[in-house]
């Protein structure tokens, strides 16, 4: 019996041992796929020189006393600022970048000749950012560091003029939306021929000569056509909107008349200390 049970447990530990362990299959990964990130769209540059006007009057968020223009010369009350300009006068910009003059004559453009004259004696350009400089086509300006300067104008238009000049490199336009009759106190100087404006309407009212070119040539333009956009957020929080997002712009320190016409000037009643024009007749 014992034979027996040692005959059948030699048995069992030659089976044991004759037999192979099954190996586990390797595991098979899928391939990975490469990761592609596609570049988030960008906003194609604006065609025109064109002026972003609120659909309602911009809130007053910074008091009319924050302007120091506002304060002298009627900024708050456009229908007073109708004076008409010389036939010829000179505008001289002091900026952050450099000195440059523009030459207008108003045989031009009479009405857009007459607004630039009125919004240079009231300081309405001093403090304002070039907020868009496009290398190779204009550079714009025009939009109030002040909200409450800027809510005062939203509505204060200009009728069109006639276009007899052509938007050739350094000619001074004024902006305008699709609207007609939509001019109001923003401007661009053309960087080069841009005479496929002078169809739709973009009159050209004086000149920047070549010396001064080599000033708005320098004008920071690293942010092109970005703010551009954003017209209705600089012109609702004013300059101080673009000093913390586009710090780097350059500014319009100060705008004055400046040669013949600034002499030729009628004299300021006693009262007035603050330059701004005589009033007439309301528009």
């Amino acid at each position: 019996m014992r034979k027996a049970m040692w005959c059948v447990l030699a048995a069992v530990v030659l089976l044991l041992v004759g037999c192979k362990t099954k190996q586990p299959e390797a595991e098979t990964k899928p391939a990975e796929t490469a990761k592609i990130e596609t570049p988030p769209p960008t906003a194609a540059p604006a065609a025109t020189p064109a002026e972003s006007k609120p659909a309602a009057a911009a809130p007053a968020t910074a008091p009319a006393a924050a302007a120091p223009a506002a304060k002298a010369g009627n900024l708050l009350k456009p229908a007073t600022l109708n004076e008409k300009a010389p036939e010829k006068y000179e505008v001289k910009f002091k900026t952050t970048r450099g000195d440059f003059t523009v030459l207008v004559k108003r045989e031009w453009s009479p009405l857009a000749a007459d607004r630039f004259y009125n919004l240079v004696k009231a300081h309405f350009y001093d403090n304002t950012a070039f907020f868009r400089v496009v290398p190779g086509f204009v550079v714009q300006f025009g939009i109030s560091s002040y909200p409450a300067v800027s809510a005062a104008w939203n509505d204060a238009n200009i009728k069109d003029d006639p276009v007899t000049q052509s938007n050739q490199r350094g000619h001074v336009t004024y902006a305008k939306t699709g609207q007609p009759n939509s001019r109001s106190t923003q401007i661009f100087i053309s960087f080069k021929d841009n005479s496929f404006l002078d169809s739709q309407g973009f009159a050209p009212f004086g000149v920047v000569d070549a010396e001064g070119m080599k000033v708005v040539e320098m004008l920071y333009d690293q942010y092109a056509d970005q703010p551009t956009g954003e017209q209705d957020q600089i012109t609702k929080l004013g300059k101080a909107y673009l000093d913390k997002k586009y710090p780097k712009l350059d500014v319009i320190k100060h705008a004055t008349v400046v040669g013949a016409a600034a002499s030729a000037a009628p004299a300021k009643p006693a009262a007035s200390k603050a330059g701004a024009p005589a009033a007439s007749k309301p528009q």
